[in-house]
């Protein structure tokens, strides 16, 4: 309709940004392809095929709010987030571009603290920043500051969302929900039993470390909309049902504590520094141990397969026996998360 608005659900990596991606984005660009993942698929990245090689391209923006949280801030969250779209596609982060645009008046000191935590993330994940651009427009015409930033790796071994297949095992690397909780946490001055703090982290050495140790299908990193959102995903486009089991979701107790607070759903909740994977259920043994030994995997869990029953849906098993439907959120219960 003509009247129609953008709104901040529109952003919340759900239903709503899926369906404005699909009315808009992708019938108003034709070029969409030029290897074999392109903009048509909606991953987290695309795939570009060069001579023997396949290239992984990515980029993000980020409008995390606050700028400085526990655990990180957005110049690490920057640099986290794109490694992770490349890891999760198994691309070895090569390279990145950075694009930074700032309000007049915003704080040299705070500029300085986020290029260090940005050079300190790249410096982690192994990967450089080679280039960018700079911007400031006049006050009060952008909240403090957004970064972009592009990234480029090369895939030996080229994940998709469509590559789940049934009998495969469900490996979350981690507990859930820290990102989100500790945003609305920090945002809102909410205290709760327990120290909140987000996962941010660049994941390249535990996706690699995990696909040398056995036959890892998909791969995603359940950010906007959380695990509820990044598993519907997969299980719509490798048509594939996902049961999980409740019992065997690793929440940590001050995000099950905001979380009951507020009436927030864990899985829903963003996630910075965790991996969804689908292993083989053969290797799925030798993939959990490789990624618990790992800087981020301690706390890696099964919690779930691939079924051939309910495709494109995912089940939970409740902890009281029953099931129920997990639907894809709308869109992120918080906004500016990331």
């Amino acid at each position: 309709m003509p009247d129609e608005k953008i709104t901040l659900e529109h952003g919340g990596g759900g239903t709503a940004m899926m369906k404005l991606l699909v009315d808009i984005v992708l019938k108003e660009f034709t070029h969409k392809k030029v290897g074999p993942v392109g903009l048509d698929e909606l991953d987290d990245g695309a795939a570009i095929t060069i001579g023997d090689k396949t290239l992984v391209f990515t980029t993000d923006a980020h409008t995390v709010k606050p700028i400085f949280f526990p655990g990180g801030d957005i110049g690490h969250l920057s640099v986290s987030g794109t490694v992770n779209d490349l890891s999760v596609m198994g691309g070895k982060p090569l390279a990145m571009a950075c694009a930074v645009v700032m309000e007049e008046g915003f704080p040299m000191e705070d500029f300085r603290r986020i290029c260090r935590s940005m050079n300190e993330a790249a410096v982690e994940a192994g990967v450089s920043i080679v280039t960018g651009d700079l911007k400031v427009v006049e006050k009060g015409a952008l909240d403090g500051i957004v970064i972009t930033t592009t990234g480029v790796g090369i895939a030996e071994s080229l994940k998709t969302d469509a590559q789940l297949k049934t009998g495969q095992k469900i490996i979350i690397t981690g507990t859930i929900g820290d990102h989100g909780a500790t945003i609305i946490g920090s945002r809102e001055g909410i205290k709760v039993k327990g120290d909140l703090k987000s996962d941010v982290a660049p994941l390249w050495g535990l996706a690699k470390a995990a696909m040398k140790a056995g036959t890892v299908s998909a791969m995603k990193d359940p950010t906007r909309s959380g695990v509820a959102g990044a598993l519907n995903e997969i299980a719509s486009k490798s048509k594939v049902g996902i049961v999980i089991d409740e019992a065997e979701l690793p929440i940590s107790r001050p995000v099950k504590n905001l979380c009951e607070m507020l009436g927030l759903d864990p899985l829903t909740l963003t996630n910075e520094g965790k991996i969804l994977m689908g292993v083989d259920a053969k290797d799925c043994d030798s993939v959990l141990q490789a990624i618990r030994r790992t800087k981020y995997g301690a706390g890696a869990k099964v919690i779930g397969e691939a079924t051939r029953d309910n495709p494109g849906k995912v089940i939970l098993k409740t902890v009281v026996g029953g099931s129920r439907v997990v639907p894809p959120p709308a869109g992120d219960p918080i906004p500016r998360i990331c």
